[in-house]
């Protein structure tokens, strides 16, 4: 695979593990400066695909490039992965350790230049924990090790940050948080990689994703690709049988009683035809709106479809 310039590219990777296969040839691409949610149920080979991605395994066939060195090429993709920033779902860090020490910790493995202590304290003050640098790691709850993780994934100023669940332990407000911390990553051009099984905030910060099923890639686009909807609301009046009738014969399917309908098979350019039909009918059209999917309904809906 050549050298692509995408900061994350896959081009029908694959990996198996004797008669399991986990990934079923991968492909897709990840844009600079975006914020990419890669979504899939349990087994999908999510996880897989990350290990991937950062070279703790190795791939049964097909390529991958990560910030222009494929995996196939181990000094040119170890060279790259010193511009990667990780934080795994399970990580722990010894208790009788500060913050602070974790951090410079760090930075001793991945052989930051010193001094150090500058990078440090940003990093801490990018995840809140600037008042409880010098506190130790067995005092934390389970939210600010989440946080003092990500301060660990951002060290060193990464191109690409991967984040594996990295609000699953917080609450609300460090949800909101984390948010507002990928927001400026993007801002700044940082590429974020983000694995998360909670919809919502893959919804709120995404700029683009990809759903993963039985290894491959089933639906990725950005949002507004992936949940357009050819369902419109309609509110109206007088919808008579044959109005109705009319509709369907036109390809749109009513549902609904009353005045509150459910216009399927209308996309944007079809509107006025549906309009026109209901009002030649007699009935009294009052509102058009789109009907807008979540990323939790179109999820579903595209694992439903699929099984």
């Amino acid at each position: 695979m050549t050298a692509s310039s995408a900061p994350i590219e896959t081009v029908e990777l694959t990996k198996r593990y004797g008669r399991i296969t986990a990934l079923a040839g991968l492909s897709m691409r990840v844009e600079a400066g975006s914020v990419f949610g890669f979504l899939g149920p349990n087994g999908a080979g999510k996880t897989t695909a990350v290990k991937l991605l950062l070279g703790l395994a190795r791939p049964t066939s097909g390529d991958a490039v990560v910030l222009g060195a494929p995996v196939s090429d181990e000094p040119a993709h170890r060279a790259a992965r010193r511009r990667v920033g990780y934080l795994p779902e399970l990580f722990r860090y010894p208790g009788w350790l500060s913050a602070r020490e974790v951090l410079a910790v760090h930075c001793e493995l991945a052989r930051l230049e010193r001094p150090w202590g500058a990078q440090i304290d940003a990093a801490l003050r990018t995840v809140g924990l600037a008042e409880r640098a010098g506190d130790r790691v067995e005092g934390f709850s389970k939210g600010m090790q989440q946080r003092l993780g990500l301060a660990v994934a951002l060290l060193g100023s990464p191109e690409v940050v991967v984040l594996d669940e990295p609000t699953s332990a917080l609450d609300p407000v460090g949800r909101h948080d984390v948010r507002e911390i990928l927001r400026s990553l993007r801002a700044r051009g940082t590429t974020v990689f983000l694995n998360s099984h909670l919809l919502s905030e893959v919804e709120q910060v995404c700029d683009r994703v990809a759903v993963v099923d039985h290894g491959k890639v089933v639906a990725q686009g950005t949002l507004a690709e992936l949940l357009r909807s050819d369902s419109v609301r309609v509110r109206a009046a007088d919808v008579s049988v044959d109005v109705r009738a009319e509709a369907a014969r036109q390809g749109f399917a009513l549902e609904g009683d009353g005045d509150r309908l459910v216009a399927h098979g209308v996309d944007i350019e079809r509107v006025p035809l549906l309009v026109g039909t209901l009002v030649r009918g007699g009935a009294r059209v009052y509102s058009v709106e789109p009907v807008q999917q979540t990323l939790e309904d179109r999820f579903l809906q595209i694992l439903g479809e699929r099984h």
